[in-house]
């Protein structure tokens, strides 16, 4: 009994400590139909994230197609694709989409290579990680000279600073009871736009929400498919169950 009291307490003292570190997250405006905003997703992703990080489970060719880059026949685009997403350089379109930092200077530069990015919006989230690129701050004690409010000590830049401006953070102060003493903690309350950017904060939501957008699909890229499949699915089981129940009944009408 004992041990059931005690397993039962260190339970709820997790559940608290966890509750207590949470960070609000924004819900990401994903349409994996609408193309524009994937078009402009691997736009963005092509000009800002793929020169550290790569999506390797995708080719440049089925992306292409997956995000519409085709003309009236289903036909990809080989000029548009060579312009918007591989800019001219010896990759083919049947390439993996990979970084073209080296794995020795990215250690050397960040003190270990970027993550690719091709299932992030699955490990961690869309809302994740849209509220991640919206929340870096100034923080000066940081090598990069910025920090996040979702991933603590980050080691990255804030690559889309000049999109979305500077933002520094605003303190509120809590008082935690630690062993019977009255301790103060001061926590981010909220983030303060300091320099702006070339875009107001509406215009970087939007080019943050395609980013977004694009990092789903790259994640799951047959997600519409499948949910169309599944509707077809669904319908023909509840069509079976009608039937075999009415053959059930058929063939059990002389037992009762």
């Amino acid at each position: 009994m004992k041990l059931y009291i005690f397993i039962l307490s260190i339970s709820c003292s997790l559940c608290s400590f966890a509750s207590g570190n949470q960070v609000h997250l924004d819900k990401a405006p994903l349409d994996p139909t609408d193309y524009a905003s994937l078009q402009r997703g691997a736009k963005t992703f092509m000009n800002t994230c793929s020169g550290c990080h790569g999506i390797q489970y995708t080719r440049y060719g089925s992306l292409a197609k997956g995000i519409g880059i085709t003309d009236e026949q289903g036909k990809v685009l080989d000029k548009v694709v060579q312009d918007s997403l591989i800019f001219g350089n010896a990759a083919k379109m049947t390439d993996a989409i990979k970084t073209s930092m080296r794995t020795a200077d990215a250690e050397k530069w960040f003190g270990t290579a970027p993550p690719d990015l091709s299932l992030v919006a699955k490990s961690k989230g869309a809302d994740w990680v849209y509220t991640f690129l919206r929340s870096f701050y100034l923080d000066e004690s940081r090598p990069w000279g910025v920090n996040n409010t979702v991933f603590e000590d980050v080691g990255m830049p804030h690559v889309l600073a000049n999109l979305q401006g500077i933002l520094v953070p605003e303190y509120k102060s809590t008082i935690h009871d630690i062993g019977g003493k009255q301790v103060e903690d001061k926590v981010i309350s909220s983030l303060t736009l300091a320099h702006s950017g070339s875009l107001s904060t509406d215009e970087y939501d939007k080019v943050v929400a395609d980013l977004v957008n694009f990092l789903s699909y790259v994640a799951d890229p047959h997600q519409v498919e499948r949910k169309n499949i599944g509707v077809f699915v669904i319908a023909f089981l509840v069509i079976f169950t009608v039937f075999a129940y009415l053959l059930k009944r058929e063939y059990w009408k002389d037992v009762h």
